[in-house]
């Protein structure tokens, strides 16, 4: 195969794999903005579109750097049938144990949540703007990754059990098909006394999740009629038809997993609210209507102060 070919298998790979699909990743991270506090929802406001565009920049760079892709991850069934009493939580005991070449291979993603942590904590303690909301979009990434159950197992598209694509479906068919429908509204963010102990508590209940994820789509496809389960459509600028699961097919196995997908989604929204405002809180609590660079227009506050209102009132969000 020429490397031209090649170079787009892995491309299609990627994206079909990328963690929660980039529809969700920009909701959670925008949504994640209202659970803050005032002293410091000014500023992600004045910056939400910049944090919401970004939500997705960590899935971008798994097309050109190779040591990426551990970073979104935990293979924890790799560990065991009850893995997590077996994996140290401190790094280097993890190494010691297993060594870095493994954890590497069978992923990083709670230790790569502590570590971007740490970063957001110090671009606070600088100051620093830039560096506040690329650290900031990051750490939302891989905070949303945790909560994927897809994303603590081996058999994360379903490969190893006949059920190749569900990582698509899961991850990124359903929150298209019905997030709008969704109710998002999670309150206040919490403060984290302990980022990567928390980190290990979210990849454990994710990881809870996954014998329901494959159960419940394998007796769907066993009852749902064959020629029924997938559909054509246009999708992306070229309008390229393309293979999809049909929307009575993915409405079945939502029905199925009774919100679960749903419910991972608000507690990303949540989480991600809470890591932010626990950095904040650890970087001396920093006053960053002053880091403030360009006001939001009154048109822009207005349709941001809607937004808000939708999102705490509970109702369907729809985003232009």
């Amino acid at each position: 195969m020429r490397l031209t070919g090649r170079l787009i298998i892995g491309l299609l790979a990627i994206i079909l794999c990328s963690s929660w699909g980039f529809f969700a990743h920009y909701r959670i991270n925008r949504l994640a903005v209202f659970t803050l506090p005032r002293a410091m929802s000014g500023f992600y406001k004045a910056n939400i579109e910049f944090i919401t565009e970004h939500a997705v920049s960590a899935d971008k760079r798994r097309y050109v750097d190779s040591t990426e892709s551990p970073k979104h991850f935990l293979d924890a069934d790799h560990y065991g049938k009850n893995p997590f009493p077996r994996i140290p939580q401190r790094w280097s005991d993890a190494v010691v144990k297993y060594s870095e070449d493994t954890l590497i291979k069978y992923g990083t993603v709670p230790w790569t949540i502590n570590y971007n942590y740490y970063k957001l904590v110090d671009a606070f303690k600088r100051k620093d703007t830039t560096d506040i909301l690329t650290a900031s979009a990051n750490l939302g990434h891989y905070v949303a990754d945790a909560h994927v159950p897809l994303h603590l197992t081996q058999n994360y598209n379903g490969q190893l059990t006949n059920q190749t694509g569900l990582h698509a479906l899961w991850e990124s068919r359903l929150p298209e098909l019905f997030g709008d429908q969704y109710h998002y509204f999670v309150g206040k963010a919490r403060y984290i006394q302990n980022p990567l102990k928390e980190a290990f508590t979210i990849c454990r209940a994710s990881f809870k999740e996954v014998d329901s994820v494959m159960i419940f789509e394998r007796v769907l496809n066993k009852s749902f009629p064959a020629d029924k389960k997938y559909t054509m459509e246009r999708r992306g600028k070229s309008k390229k038809e393309t293979q999809e699961y049909a929307v009575e097919y993915s409405r079945a196995y939502q029905k199925m997993m009774h919100g679960m997908v749903e419910r991972r989604m608000r507690a990303s929204i949540l989480s991600v609210g809470s890591y932010w405002y626990s950095a904040w809180v650890d970087a001396g609590q920093p006053d960053l209507n002053k880091l403030i660079a360009k006001p939001l227009s009154g048109n822009e506050l207005m349709k941001i102060q809607q937004e808000e209102a939708l999102y705490r009132s509970r109702k369907n969000i729809t985003f232009n």
